[in-house]
């Protein structure tokens, strides 16, 4: 079986409050975009055995960091299954905003489910995806979604950015995101996620906050760069996905070939 787990943005981050438990209240929305990993899985006859392998872009950790094989772990410490061979080809970059690996994580326990007719419901697969990642239910319904809570209340919107094209940058650097929660100072200022993608196109860059934006623009000078670059070659709306390091600009038309520095992975497409 082969599949192509996609990459997500966010439609602005609201930093709500920091609670007592030490975590952060959010707020954002989750959009899916068609830059994707490639994940081939093949059964093996060696029983509980995961032969997780990768190629493209590099990963931090070893094979058994990696969320596709705690995804495969997960299945398979609850069901007598063969052994399984995966490979996993990495394009999405690692540490970029952009869920790619929480993306692979869900993809393999969805497919998992299936091909083996394991039959487990849908609130059991979301409970297993969210012991990998807040972000990771999400890419089993892929379809834009207000999450709030640590990210993990999923609740469908009715937003369609259909016809529109956008153009995502890679800046060749990760960000450390607990350190961006450490030093983030929350607010309930504003409008809320819901209210602001509600408003014509044109309002939103004033509206939409991501409340990483100004933290990474003074730790990172390339992302006030790239942001203004994106607004200069014609998007409506630029920000950061998620903690960064991924900024994004949206267009009306198909964006325009940029000339970036060396280590910059881009990737454009219709939404």
């Amino acid at each position: 079986m082969i599949l192509f787990p996609n990459a997500k943005i966010n439609l602005g981050l609201r930093i709500l409050h920091r609670r007592k438990d030490g975590y952060h209240d959010l707020e954002t929305i989750f959009y899916p975009v068609g830059w994707c990993d490639i994940l081939e899985i093949m059964p093996i006859r060696e029983r509980k055995k995961i032969r997780l392998t990768c190629s493209g872009l590099s990963l931090p950790g070893s094979a058994r960091d990696n969320l596709v094989y705690k995804a495969a772990s997960l299945i398979q410490d609850r069901f007598t299954l063969p052994g399984l061979r995966i490979h996993l080809h990495k394009q999405i970059p690692a540490g970029a905003g952009l869920g790619g690996g929480s993306s692979d994580a869900a993809f393999t326990l969805r497919a998992l489910n299936q091909v083996y007719s394991l039959h487990l419901p849908q609130e059991e697969i979301e409970s297993m995806a969210l012991k990998l990642g807040s972000d990771c239910p999400f890419f089993l319904h892929n379809k834009p979604a207000l999450a709030t809570h640590q990210g993990e209340n999923l609740t469908p919107l009715n937003l369609s950015l259909k016809g529109k094209y956008i153009l995502i940058i890679y800046p060749g650097f990760e960000v450390n995101t607990g350190k961006m929660f450490r030093t983030v100072r929350p607010s309930e200022e504003g409008l809320s996620l819901r209210q602001a993608v509600a408003l014509p196109s044109s309002e939103w860059q004033k509206h939409i906050i991501n409340h990483f934006e100004n933290i990474l623009a003074g730790e990172f000078p390339a992302i006030p760069a790239l942001l203004q670059l994106l607004h200069h070659q014609g998007a409506w709306y630029a920000s950061v996905s998620g903690s960064g390091s991924s900024v994004y600009g949206l267009f009306t038309s198909p964006p325009p070939r940029m000339q970036l520095p060396a280590g910059y992975i881009t990737w454009s497409g219709q939404l």
